[in-house]
C-alpha cells in the first residue's frame, strides 16, 4: 500500500509579489529607498529613464532654468513614478524664479561667496559634454575665423611699425611710406631687449610681495574662483619712486628711453611673440577646466584669441599681471621719459605735461581699483594669446605714447586757455568713465545694496540683473562713452595740423564698436528674450541718441 504523500504547504504570495506589489495594496514606504526621478529630469540627452535605479532628483536651483514643461511622458504611472512626479512638481514650484531671487538676495546678505544667483554657474561642470551653443559660433568666427586671426598676427605688428616710422621728427604724415634703416642693428639689440625684459622681471617682482588684498575673480568651470593679488598701488608707487631717483641723479637710462625707442618697441613686440609661443606650449598640456570656453582646437585661433582662460605659474597669473603692470606703467614712465629729457634740454613743453598727466590719471585710475577688471571681458571670456600679450607688452606701450611722442619731437605751441579746455574735457570724460564703472561693480558686487534702491533693473532668466538707469540708463556701455571722450581731449593737445596723433582714438572708436557687438551677441545668446526687451529699454549702444 503506498505510503500517503506529505501535504505540501501552500506557498506565500509574498515572493509573487516581490518584484511587483499589486496596485490594490497601499505600498509601504521605505525613508531609505531611493525614489526615481521624473524622466524629464534625467541628465541623460538621449530617451528619458524611468528605471527606479535612477539617480535621486537633485534639490538643486538649476531645475528652474528649463523653459519648456518638466513632465512629459507617455509611460504607465505607477505609485513609484507618480511620488516621484509629485515631488519633481513641488521642487519645480519651490525653486521658481521669485524664488530664486529671494534666495539671491539672502545669499548676499549673508556675505557668502559662492552664490546661486545664475544657474550656468552651477551647471559648468557639464560644459565639456555640452553641444555647440550660439556662443560658442559666435566667437570661434570673432576676427574672421582662423584665417582673420592668421592675419592679424602680422598686421598688428605691421600697424604698429608703419605708425611709429610715419611719425618722427620734424615729419608726421602717415601718406608718406616712411623710409625704414636696412641694418638690423637699427631695430633690435641685445641691450634694448634685456633692458625689456629687465623691465618686466621688475613689475613682476613687484607683484608677487605679499602687499595688497587677495580677491575672488569671478567663478569659472567648476564653479572654482580663481585668487588675485592687488597690490597695483604699491608697484605704482614704487616704480614713480624709483624714476624720481634716477631723474634726480640724471641716470642716462632716462635719456636711453627716447634714444631707442624704434628698438624698445621691436624688443617687446619680440618678448610678447616668445611669450605667446610660451603660452601656445603651456595650454597643449592644461587641464579641460582650465581652458578658455572659445577655444577652437584650431591652432592658429587659439594662438591668437589664447587657448587657456588664466594660465599661472603657480600662483602667478601671467594673465592678470600683463593687462595692467608692465605695459600700462611702462606707457607712463616712457611719457615721464620725454618730459625729463624736455626738461634737461631746458624746453618748457606744456603740452606735453598736460598729456602725461592725463595719462597718468588714466593709469592711476586702472591701479587704484584694479579688481575691477576682474569682472572685465578681457579677464572672464577671453584666453590669453598672441592678442592681449602684444596688446598688453607692445601695442600699449608704444602706440599709447604717440600723443606723447609727437609734442616731444615736434613741440606745438597752443594757447593756455585751449590747454585748459582740453583738460576740462578729459576730467568730463573720465568722470563719465570713473562713474559708471564704479555703479556697474558695485551693483554687480550686491545688486540688493539699499545705496543702490534707486536704480531700476529688470531681471533675467540667468538669475542676474540689468541696469536700466543711472549712467547705465544713458546707453548701454557709458564707459565705452568715457573712455573715447578722454581719447579725443589726449589728441586735440597735439592741435589739428596732422592727423597721425589722432589715430589712437580713431583706433579705438572702432574697436570698442566691435566689442560692444561681440558683446552684445553674447548677451543675447546668454539672457535672451530679456535681453531683447533690455534693448528696447536702453537703446543706444555707445553713444546717446546717435548710435
Amino acid at each position: 500500500m503506498p505510503s500517503p504523500k506529505k501535504a505540501t504547504p501552500k506557498r506565500s504570495r509574498s515572493r509573487s509579489l516581490g518584484r511587483s506589489r499589486s496596485p490594490a495594496r497601499k505600498p509601504k514606504r521605505d525613508s531609505k529607498a531611493k525614489e526615481s526621478p521624473s524622466p524629464s529630469l534625467s541628465r541623460s540627452r538621449g530617451r528619458p529613464r524611468g528605471s527606479s535605479k535612477s539617480r535621486k532628483v537633485p534639490l538643486t536651483p538649476k531645475l528652474v532654468t528649463t523653459s519648456t514643461p518638466v513632465l512629459r511622458t507617455t509611460r504607465e504611472v505607477t505609485p513609484t513614478r507618480s511620488s516621484a512626479r509629485l515631488a519633481a512638481i513641488k521642487i519645480c514650484h519651490f525653486f521658481d524664479q521669485t524664488d530664486v531671487e529671494a534666495m539671491t538676495s539672502l545669499t548676499w546678505k549673508l556675505g557668502q561667496q559662492q552664490t546661486i544667483t545664475t544657474t550656468n554657474s552651477k551647471m559648468e561642470t557639464q560644459t565639456k559634454h555640452a553641444p555647440s551653443t550660439p556662443a560658442d559660433d559666435i566667437e570661434s568666427n570673432a576676427f574672421g575665423g582662423s584665417f582673420g586671426t592668421f592675419i592679424m598676427i602680422f598686421f598688428l605688428p605691421a600697424v604698429m611699425f608703419y605708425v611709429n616710422f610715419a611719425c618722427q621728427r620734424g615729419k608726421c604724415d602717415i601718406r608718406k611710406v616712411p623710409t625704414l634703416p636696412r641694418k638690423l642693428r637699427a631695430y633690435i639689440d641685445l641691450q634694448s631687449f634685456l633692458v625689456v625684459s629687465g623691465w618686466f622681471a621688475f613689475q613682476a617682482v613687484l607683484a608677487m610681495l605679499p602687499t595688497g588684498k587677495l580677491v575672488d575673480g569671478q567663478a569659472i568651470k567648476g564653479g572654482k574662483r580663481l585668487q588675485y593679488r592687488c597690490n597695483g598701488k604699491f608697484a605704482f608707487v614704487i616704480t614713480l619712486l624709483a624714476f624720481g631717483i634716477a631723474f634726480a641723479l640724471k641716470h642716462p637710462l632716462i635719456r636711453y628711453v627716447p634714444n631707442n625707442f624704434f628698438k624698445l618697441m621691436t624688443s617687446s613686440a619680440v618678448f610678447s611673440s616668445l611669450l605667446s609661443v610660451f603660452l601656445a606650449v603651456k595650454a597643449r598640456n592644461a587641464r579641460p577646466s582650465s581652458l578658455s570656453p572659445y577655444a577652437s582646437g584650431n591652432f592658429i585661433f587659439d594662438f591668437f584669441m589664447g587657448r587657456e582662460l588664466n594660465p599661472r605659474i603657480g600662483s602667478f597669473d601671467l594673465k592678470f599681471f600683463c593687462e595692467l603692470r608692465p605695459g600700462l606703467i611702462g606707457w607712463v614712465v616712457i611719457d615721464m621719459c620725454f618730459v625729463a629729457s624736455s626738461c634737461w634740454d631746458k624746453q618748457t613743453n606744456y603740452g606735453l605735461m598736460l598729456v602725461t598727466c592725463m595719462h597718468m590719471l588714466y593709469v592711476m585710475d586702472s591701479l587704484w581699483f584694479e579688481e575691477s577688471i576682474l569682472t572685465t571681458m578681457d579677464i572672464v571670456h577671453d584666453g590669453f594669446g598672441f592678442m592681449l600679450s602684444f596688446g598688453d607688452l607692445a601695442w600699449v606701450p608704444f602706440l599709447y605714447t604717440l600723443t606723447a611722442r609727437f609734442l616731444f619731437e615736434n613741440r606745438q605751441t597752443m594757447p593756455t586757455y585751449c590747454l585748459v579746455c582740453i583738460g576740462l574735457l578729459n576730467m568730463v570724460g573720465y568722470v563719465i568713465f570713473r562713474g559708471s564703472n564704479s555703479q556697474k561693480d558695485a551693483f554687480r558686487r550686491n545688486p540688493y545694496d539699499p545705496a543702490l534702491a534707486h536704480l531700476e533693473s529688470m531681471p533675467t532668466s540667468a538669475g542676474k540683473r540689468l541696469l536700466l538707469s543711472g549712467w547705465w540708463g544713458l546707453c548701454r556701455h557709458p564707459n565705452y562713452l568715457g573712455d573715447l571722450i578722454m581719447a579725443l581731449a589726449w589728441s586735440l593737445s597735439c592741435g589739428t595740423g596732422h592727423i597721425i596723433p589722432y589715430f589712437y582714438p580713431i583706433y579705438f572708436l572702432l574697436l570698442l564698436i566691435h566689442r560692444e557687438r561681440r558683446d552684445s551677441s553674447l548677451c543675447r545668446s546668454k539672457y535672451g528674450p530679456a535681453w531683447t526687451r533690455y534693448c528696447d529699454k536702453v537703446r543706444y549702444r555707445i553713444f546717446p541718441y546717435i548710435y
